[in-house]
């Protein structure tokens, strides 16, 4: 018989209970594959576009050799306010969620060391650090509307009936078992018949074969989700110049992640001729861990005014862990079941290898009036795949949706006296052969700084806009809201040479 209340006592706050099986998708793999534009207000306001000139912070994020481009001994400290507005469409209903916050996005400083030798080769080094938080990942949105066709049921009776060659689950499993015994397949299976989605096709205990018990649609979701967290990367810089000419660099980068996901699925049904009225189903998943890349790059003055740059960025191979917790409440005839296990799920770690990124860069400088600055980058994020066993599936998935995609960024910058002003733009290609599960990004920037005494004060506006899809669930349950995604960023930096 089915428990109406599942029993407090054994309600645990956290138990460490290891999966072998993974439960992520291609689209945990590209969150970590794609970045963001983030970095000093400085670049941020030429759309980052730097990778010919250094000479800022973030530019050896892009290009190591920027840091030889130093004349002094330089710190920079950037605040950044990130906003997000998501306009949802599900079956044609659309929807509205903003989200908000104020980051520490910066922190850096390069050591300049000039070689007073006369004639020397090597004109002077230079060795850097920077942090940043290279993704903002909060975010919020909201999305409502009747699907015509499938319900929540599916992703339950998913696990009951079995996935792939694993058979159903035994019913006398489901009456007798506690949540914290169980795989998570299992306990997926476990959610849902408590909360009355299927039932058994056999009273007989060994039973593994179950039908819907929810009545026909159209079914109405509203999904709620909300992201907490950031990707930051500590670069370790050294660089230096060689003649007057040219620029070479090196980084050794240190990343680490924290991401939460919360997310509330709740799904009502106008004609409850089986006694199921509505459920909803809470999942909360934090992501945690770190990895480690290296960059390499040169610039090159082929003039006084004119630079080249060339820079690869390798792949990051990251080292994760997921927890997750979950509970279901069931309206069931005028009656509120809940299921609320109180436990925190801990999966094996697993390995993610993202893509490595060439760039290639063209300057012009205006003698002390001005510049103008261009950037193109490749990425091949069919490359991007999950290192560890059990995921020749899904990595082939990732190799056959994902595609190699281009960027390009230009940025602008004209002096008078104390007074600098910016702007910038920049094109992303979706990374996805489709075009359509994340689309291409389009932004542009704009900005000022001002400067006074051996120190610069910086301001930038930045501005991207981007479409992408939003499944219900990650699994059956697939039908996605097209979500439209207008990033509205505001950065104050601070720049003093030491």
């Amino acid at each position: 018989m089915k428990r109406y209340l599942f029993i407090a006592a054994f309600s645990l706050t956290a138990a460490a209970l290891h999966a072998q099986q993974n439960l992520n998708t291609p689209e945990d793999a590209v969150r970590y594959a794609t970045g963001n534009l983030n970095g000093t207000a400085r670049f941020r306001a030429m759309s980052g576009a730097f990778g010919a000139l250094g000479g800022d912070m973030s530019a050896i994020n892009v290009n190591p050799a920027g840091s030889a481009v130093f004349n002094y001994n330089t710190a920079t400290i950037s605040l950044t306010n990130y906003n997000i507005r998501n306009k949802s469409d599900y079956f044609g209903t659309g929807t509205k969620d903003n989200d908000s916050s104020l980051e520490l996005n910066q922190l850096g400083a390069v050591f300049v060391y000039n070689n007073t030798k006369e004639n020397a080769t090597v004109k002077k080094f230079a060795i850097a650090f920077n942090y940043e938080n290279t993704d903002n990942l909060d975010n919020s949105f909201f999305s409502a509307g009747y699907n015509p066709n499938n319900s929540i049921d599916q992703y339950f009776l998913r696990y009951a009936n079995g996935i792939g060659n694993e058979g159903g689950i035994y019913l006398s499993t489901l009456n007798n078992s506690y949540y914290e015994d169980l795989s998570f397949i299992d306990q997926q299976a476990f959610l849902g018949y408590n909360a009355y989605m299927f039932n058994p096709d056999t009273s007989s205990p060994d039973n593994t074969t179950y039908s819907s018990n929810v009545p026909a649609g159209p079914y109405y979701n509203e999904n709620s989700i909300s992201t907490r967290g950031y990707n930051g990367k500590v670069a370790f810089n050294f660089a230096m110049q060689i003649q007057n000419w040219l620029y070479l660099g090196a980084n050794l980068n240190a990343h680490f992640t924290d991401y939460i996901k919360t997310s509330s699925l709740y799904e009502d049904y106008a004609n409850p001729t089986t006694g199921l009225e509505a459920v909803r189903f809470n999942n909360r998943r934090y992501t945690y861990g770190g990895g480690f890349s290296f960059n390499v790059g040169a610039i090159a003055k082929a003039t006084e005014s004119l630079r080249f740059g060339l820079a690869y960025e390798s792949p990051t191979w990251y080292r994760l862990q997921d927890e997750i917790t979950q509970n279901i409440i069931a309206r069931n005839n005028g009656s509120n079941i809940v299921t609320d296990p109180g436990i925190t799920f801990i999966l094996d770690d697993y390995g993610l290898k993202t893509p490595g990124k060439y760039t290639g860069s063209l300057a012009y400088i205006f003698g002390g009036s001005g510049l103008i600055s261009f950037d193109y980058s490749l990425k091949d994020y069919s490359q991007t795949k999950y290192t560890s066993s059990g995921y020749g599936s899904i990595n082939s998935e990732l190799e056959n949706s994902l595609d190699t995609a281009s960027e390009f960024r230009v940025g602008a910058e004209y002096r008078i006296k104390f007074l600098s002003l910016r702007g910038g733009y920049r094109y992303e290609q979706s990374p996805y052969k489709n075009g359509y599960t994340v689309g291409d990004l389009t932004g542009w920037s704009a900005g000022l700084g001002f400067a006074f005494n051996n120190s610069r004060l910086d301001l930038a506006y930045s501005y991207f806009e981007r479409k992408s899809n939003a499944p219900l669930l990650t699994a059956a349950l697939t039908d996605s809201a097209r979500i439209n995604s207008s990033n509205n960023n505001v950065t104050l930096s601070y720049t003093l040479d030491l």
